[in-house]
């Protein structure tokens, strides 16, 4: 058996096992390969505003819960670890499996670009794709050195662009009643 140049290696979730366990992020995505070195301090601090912003909500309102880091496996070949996600409670008790790992689409994913060519498409292209695929109801994808945010919400079964949010403007969401942050304050 020959290989043309054309063919590439198609990974799965049971290739990451034999991977070292090693903080660094390995991720899948239609069977590519991402691996990439852990974030930017800049970059886990704007996930953690995230978190903290969601989680305050989410326990005022008792609707659901947020994560930041947690694996999401779709399929054998896409398999991802978002910066944050929220769950709904109900949504959660479904999807979870024992390991811990998302197992189908949740509500809302956020995801904190990394500086480079590579790490942009993925998150504004790739993943896009398979978040709009898999059943995402909002993409949030923050770019921490601009300071905005872009707001993609299912519409017709596809996220679309529905907004780009700058520093001076307030993040609000019709899937989550209620909630309301000054996009400012996701970047200090």
């Amino acid at each position: 058996m020959s290989f043309s140049a054309t063919d590439r290696v198609r990974w799965t979730t049971a290739d990451l096992e034999l991977f070292p366990d090693d903080d660094t992020r390995y991720e899948i995505i239609d069977g590519e390969l991402f691996v990439t070195r852990a974030p930017h301090w800049k970059h886990q601090q704007v996930c953690v505003n995230f978190s903290v912003q969601l989680k305050i909500w989410s326990d005022r309102t008792k609707l659901g819960s947020v994560a930041a880091g947690v694996g999401v496996i779709f399929t054998e070949e896409d398999n991802v670890i978002p910066d944050v996600v929220w769950v709904s409670k109900e949504r959660l008790a479904q999807i979870l499996d024992e390991s811990g790992h998302l197992t189908s689409a949740p509500e809302l994913v956020v995801e904190v670009i990394s500086p480079g060519a590579k790490n942009e498409r993925r998150d504004r292209e790739l993943k896009l794709k398979l978040y709009s695929v898999q059943g995402v109801r909002e993409y949030w994808i923050c770019d921490r050195d601009k300071e905005t945010i872009e707001v993609y919400r299912r519409e017709n079964a596809v996220l679309k662009l529905v907004a780009t949010l700058y520093k001076e403007d307030t993040l609000t969401s019709p899937l989550l009643p209620g909630f309301s942050c000054l996009v400012e304050s996701l970047f200090n």
